[in-house]
């Protein structure tokens, strides 16, 4: 969808103007380094709403000398700008000539309400509350009311359109102002033209007596509009929470150890390279840093995706947003806070995101052609007829009418009433899409990838051989268990729950970090942990993955723990590849435990040891390649992965960073969602196309006929309306009991059901 002019170009005045811009020192002390002789600065670019808004910025600042790139995100309206080391570009400037306000970006200052998204909300139920009772006016007129009564309607009518045009179009009218007013041409302008222009005549008619008015097109169209353009602006604030969501795992700030041994608490921002930090259990690692001193568990879920902590010693690196959980360390910063793993992370999501918002969906397509085609027709019809007749009311009235017969409610109501209806089925079976164009782009896809841990697996670990320990040691085992956070011996703790109570009451409880427990009771030393720390005589037959209860160095129990593979695992990755689909695994644990997983479920391509910026590389060279991949993860480090896929999914369960990134949630245990809402999505597309077709089909009748000025523009309402009750009947067919062909589940039958009324 295009909002410029076609060949427009913006003579671009480069002095000053009356708004208060950032100097050039503010720009270059927000601006970082990024090596090869290259200085980036985030701005925040709040008035950037289509397409074409992206074409006239990055087109313009490419043009400034010094400017190497200019990228803007849709979704977050970040405009990211990379010039040669020197004096910094007029950016600022440029940007307020195109008549975009903008500011340095700064996280700590973002507004916590969307000021917009309640604009927009109030607007649709202002145009919703005016459309509504003007229908019912147009009613009583189109059953026959005659003179007084008639004109009676038609004005109030008239009066309930006024406030609700000014006050709902205004953010259409401000829109096409600023565009106009700086040389520019958007969507917007044909939008507030043909509103105005349709009040404006059914205003001539009342005055004038007429026997037709057509408040109800003015103002029903209005608010079918409003309804896309909050869509899509919710859409768009998924993506900027996931961003934010992630930013918040960032520390603070942490406690720095001067020289003189003294301690200092320094903000973020302020910790350099070769800092010594003191970090405490419970701390998140500021920034990438090295251990020189103590050990401790560290939750790297971040990092790897797995949820057992891994145990860190001196000389051990620490990533950012990595949480230390157990013991005090001494660590050495190795890089700053805008240089670290959490910063990247950051902008690997943003720059995936940017990519991804470039995605056209089906009914912007079909908009893109529309408002230009339709206009230019109705222009072409006033001519006409203006010089045939001479007869301008005539001329007018035809042109109008031919505006009316094409208005866009059906073709609007094409893509969204099918997303609406197939949301509600995938809900109503624990999946929760969160836009429209998700679906689109599932229906599309020919790989998916999966996580390991949380995805294929439900990511807590069990006790596995609790059948085979005696229950006396398993209760003693639960009792110590429960006196650590780590996520085995919650395991343990669960387990042994029902074993009864301990014969013992420990005393002199300590947690080794990435040991285990250690307790006294009875005169004995008990401990609770890795086989190599918890007993003295080593035994073979003790697997070293589990934990072992020990009393005074002998071995009592061995406990194992695994994590617990999805239910319908191995049913939805066969059906998943019977369907043609090629299926991958990338997982960021060791290679012996991600093939043990792959073995068991039926997947033959698998990557271990892969990192988060590695992921989301593979997903965008897969892309590369012309493959439309689902992503299917849990975890913080796959959210740039998430991101960077065609489309995604994640479970319930996931991280808040990993669910907001992600296109789809499912709610229940059963890993079958994937397969389902392939199916759901693919039904939705061929419903889609459908109604377009017959959106398509109906202008192709309509319009030959309101040219020749056989349709008034009652008439041409009533068509209208009734093509968006045919494209909502058809849509109203996905709510129905559904038969998916097994081609879309690959071996899955066509009489299995999953979850609720949606045959698969």
């Amino acid at each position: 969808m295009s909002c410029c002019a076609p060949g427009a170009e913006l003579a671009l005045d480069l002095e000053p103007s009356r708004r208060d811009l950032p100097s050039t020192d503010e720009i270059r002390l927000a601006s970082r380094q990024l090596g090869n002789g290259l200085v980036q600065v985030e701005l925040s670019v709040p008035g950037v709403h289509c397409a074409a808004c992206i074409h006239a910025i990055e087109s313009s600042l490419k043009k400034l000398t010094g400017v190497a790139s200019a990228r803007v995100n849709l979704s977050t309206r970040r405009l990211s700008v990379c010039w040669r080391e020197g004096e910094p570009p007029p950016v600022m400037t440029v940007l307020d000539q195109l008549g975009y306000e903008a500011h340095l970006f700064d996280v700590d200052n973002e507004p916590g309400r969307d000021e917009t998204l309640a604009e927009l909300i109030r607007a649709v139920a202002v145009a919703g509350f005016a459309a509504g009772n003007i229908m019912l006016l147009s009613v009583s007129v189109w059953s026959g009311a005659e003179d007084a009564t008639r004109d009676l309607f038609h004005w109030i009518s008239a009066l309930i359109a006024i406030p609700a045009l000014a006050f709902a179009g205004r953010i259409y009218f401000r829109s096409a102002w600023n565009a106009l007013s700086h040389g520019r041409m958007n969507m917007d302008v044909p939008i507030a033209l043909g509103i105005s222009l349709a009040y404006g005549m059914s205003l001539y008619e009342t005055i004038n007596h007429g026997e037709h008015a057509y408040f109800d097109a003015s103002v029903s169209l209005l608010f079918f509009l409003l309804i896309g353009r909050t869509l899509d602006h919710v859409m768009r604030e998924r993506a900027r929470v996931a961003v934010r969501g992630l930013r918040r795992l960032a520390a603070r700030g942490a406690t720095v150890i001067r020289q003189d041994g003294s301690h200092d608490y320094v903000p973020l921002e302020e910790i350099e390279a070769g800092s010594m930090l003191l970090l405490a259990a419970g701390d998140r690692v500021p920034v990438d840093a090295c251990v020189r001193e103590g050990t401790s568990d560290v939750d790297c879920s971040l990092v790897s995706g797995e949820s057992e902590p891994q145990r860190v010693a001196p000389g051990g690196m620490l990533r950012a947003g990595t949480m230390n959980l157990t013991g005090a360390l001494t660590i050495e910063a190795v890089a700053t806070a805008k240089d670290s793993f959490l910063a990247e992370m950051v902008r690997l999501m943003e720059a995936a995101e940017g990519g991804r918002a470039r995605y056209r969906r089906i009914a912007d397509r079909a908009s893109a052609l529309y408002s230009p085609v339709v206009h230019l027709t109705a222009l072409l019809t006033f001519a006409g007829w203006m010089a045939a007749t001479g007869d301008w009311h005539r001329a007018i009235t035809i042109a109008i009418a031919v505006l009316i017969i094409t208005c866009p409610c059906a073709l609007g109501l094409a893509v969204p009433i099918v997303q609406v209806v197939a949301a509600r089925k995938l809900f109503e079976n624990g999946i929760m899409v969160k836009d429209g164009s998700a679906m689109e782009r599932l229906a599309e896809i020919d790989t998916v990838v999966f996580d390991k841990t949380g995805t294929l697996t439900l990511g807590t670990p069990q006790l596995t051989n609790g059948d085979l320990i005696d229950r006396t040691a398993l209760a003693i085992a639960a009792e110590l268990a429960m006196y650590s956070h780590h996520p085995v011996a919650r395991a343990i703790a669960q387990a042994g729950a029902s074993a009864g109570p301990s014969p013992f009451r420990f005393t002199e409880i300590r947690e080794v970090p990435g040991c285990g427990l250690e307790a006294k009771a009875d005169g004995s030393v008990w401990r609770l942990g890795r086989a190599e720390w918890a007993f003295r005589c080593q035994d073979d037959d003790i697997p070293a993955p589990g934990a072992i209860l020990s009393r005074d160095g002998l071995a009592v129990a061995k406990l194992i723990c695994e994590d617990q593979i999805r239910p319908d695992a191995a049913k939805a990755i066969s059906g998943l590849v019977s369907g043609g689909l090629s299926v991958e695994m990338l997982s960021g644990d060791h290679r012996e435990a991600a093939y043990a997983i792959a073995d068991r479920i039926g997947i033959a391509n698998v990557r271990a040891g892969v990192l988060p910026g590695e992921k989301s590389d593979h997903i965008a060279a897969m892309a590369a390649s012309d493959h439309k991949v689902l992503m299917v993860g849990d975890g913080l480090n796959d959210a740039p992965a998430l991101v960077a896929a065609h489309v995604s999914m994640a479970p319930a369960t996931a991280a808040d960073v990993g669910r907001n990134a992600a296109d789809f949630v499912f709610l229940r245990d059963s890993l079958s969602a994937v397969p389902m809402a392939l199916s759901v999505s693919r039904r939705a597309r061929r419903l889609i196309l459908q109604n377009l077709v017959f959106a398509v089909a109906y202008n192709a009748v309509a319009v030959p006929i309101a040219i020749l000025g056989f349709v008034t523009p009652l008439i041409a309402a009533i068509a209208m309306s009734l093509s968006s009750v045919m494209v909502i009947a058809n849509a109203l067919r996905l709510g129905g009991g559904m038969t998916v062909p097994a081609k879309d589940y690959g071996s899955v039958s066509g009489s299995q059901r999953f979850g609720t009324g949606l045959a698969a």
